[in-house]
């Protein structure tokens, strides 16, 4: 491993470099900073061994990008492209920025935001489903998002003009953007020719051990230890119920986890249930927490309140329940249903696809891990209570809102694996328990220096957060 050959001095920086590719996999001149390019261009080499090694991801630096092609085991939902406002993309929004692609693939130095248009609604017509009309706003607007992802990331770049100004009216807006071809490039490499596929199965990793075994063949202990780095950096836990045999065995030993660690500087945080990899920087994660607004506040107040309940030993015990197993077949049946036939390449297709197990499907364990079980009643019950101590300082469209606000803030802490949702509640999830013991102060603003309100500005208590004039700051988070 290079990174044992690096100074102390300058490890800090290595794995600054390790924690930028593994969080954004395609790094530009402007994405996601002016500095992330040159401080990967200096740990090319060594990073390029580390990863492969330690991941089997391939890492490919050039003078204007640097494109980490990573290896995926399953499907994961949990990490959507998302709006500069954070709405995650839909069918649409995808739909276009795959076709924008395309059409960015055959033009020349410069296009206009109208002539992009043109080409991509003339692509769509061609896809079943598929439509842009420039005459609807929706349309524009999930065209102008698909177009604004591509810009943050310097496939393009605004040389004129105002895409707003174009969605708003077409007839009168306009916008010049100019093209780095080396990004456009860049973004779309898949592992294989998507012409050769007849299923979705074929991008992800095949299931090694499972097969291995069956028939009589060594398992590949170096290719499970891949696998199992691989989710400490992908998921915020890993649970030792979700691991096969093998991976158990991987999972346990100490320089898997302390690997990764040298690699990024991340913390392992061991338990009998499995590891977190902990980021003190706050820099790896694409969702921190705790965090500022008040769905991530309100999720960690929820946490604090779901870990004492779990925790009271005055309490009726709660009921225990495994983690349902879900199978991705239903998922990859849908996206192969919407493969179109007539583009495959038959004579080069691979036969086998359908056949090909995909990687990361934890195998039943013989007696399955359980855990504690809140029903719905009570946790609708302790936000309304939530909101009655500290509703003032919530923003206003979730005063009224219980029952939105409640599932926004266990949609989070599902994403952050601190939960997982079943019919009739949530199951509290081990690492949940950092969080007990939550305190929350409440700076009162001055009523007497309020001498003007500026109409144009937010509401300053529509948010309980530092920003905020009046709000809820979490002052203590309690790690256990």
């Amino acid at each position: 491993m290079r990174a044992r050959e690096i100074t102390p001095l300058a490890l800090d920086s290595y794995q600054r470099a390790a924690r930028v590719i593994l969080s954004n996999h395609l790094i530009t001149s402007t994405y996601p900073d002016r500095i992330a390019l040159p401080l990967l261009r200096r740990w090319a080499t060594e990073l390029r061994d580390d990863l492969l090694e330690l991941f089997g991801y391939r890492l490919e630096v050039t003078e204007t990008t640097a494109r980490l092609f990573t290896v995926s085991d399953r499907l994961n939902p949990s990490a959507p492209a998302r709006t500069a406002s954070e709405r995650t993309f839909d069918r649409t929004r995808y739909a276009y920025l795959a076709l924008c692609l395309a059409a960015l693939g055959r033009a020349g130095n410069q296009i206009t935001l109208s002539e992009l248009a043109d080409h991509v609604a003339a692509d769509a017509a061609q896809v079943d489903g598929v439509e842009l009309s420039t005459d609807r706003a929706s349309d524009r607007d999930a065209f102008v998002d698909a177009v604004g992802w591509l810009g943050v990331r310097g496939a393009i770049a605004l040389a004129d003009g105002d895409a707003n100004g174009w969605a708003s009216n077409p007839e009168a807006g306009e916008a010049l953007y100019d093209i780095d071809r080396s990004v456009v490039v860049a973004l779309f490499r898949p592992p294989r020719a998507l012409q050769h596929l007849h299923s979705i199965r074929g991008l992800l990793a095949t299931e090694t051990s499972s097969a291995a075994e069956d028939d009589g063949i060594p398992v590949d202990a170096k290719e499970i230890g891949r696998r199992v780095r691989r989710a400490l950096v992908e998921r915020p836990v890993v649970l030792a119920g979700e691991l096969d045999q093998h991976e158990l065995i991987a999972l346990a030993q100490p320089k898997t986890a302390s690997e990764v660690e040298l690699l990024t500087g991340l913390v392992a945080e061991r338990r009998a249930e499995g590891i977190a990899m902990i980021d003190p920087t706050g820099r790896l994660s694409d969702v921190r927490f705790p965090s500022t607004g008040t769905i991530a506040q309100v999720a960690l107040l929820l946490a604090g309140e779901i870990a004492d309940r779990v925790l009271d030993v005055d309490a009726p015990e709660l009921p225990k329940l495994p983690i349902p197993h879900v199978s991705d077949d239903h998922l990859i049946e849908q996206l192969d249903a919407a493969i179109p036939e007539a583009g495959i390449f038959e004579d080069l297709a691979d036969e086998d696809d359908d056949f090909v197990l995909p990687a990361g499907e934890p195998a039943e364990p013989p007696e399955p891990v359980t855990y504690p079980m809140i029903d719905d009643d009570w946790l609708a019950d302790k936000v309304s209570e939530l909101v009655d101590q500290f509703g003032r300082t919530f923003a206003a469209q979730w005063q009224a809102d219980h029952n939105g606000l409640r599932k926004q803030a266990l949609g989070l802490l599902q994403r952050l694996r601190l939960t997982h949702a079943v019919d009739g509640g949530v199951l509290v999830l081990p690492v949940l328990a950092r969080y007990r013991d939550v305190v929350v102060s409440v700076r009162e603003r001055d009523p007497q220096i309020d001498f003007a309100v500026d109409n144009s500005a937010p509401d300053p208590v529509d948010e309980f957060g530092p920003e905020s004039s009046t709000n809820g700051e979490l002052s203590e988070v309690e790690n256990v």
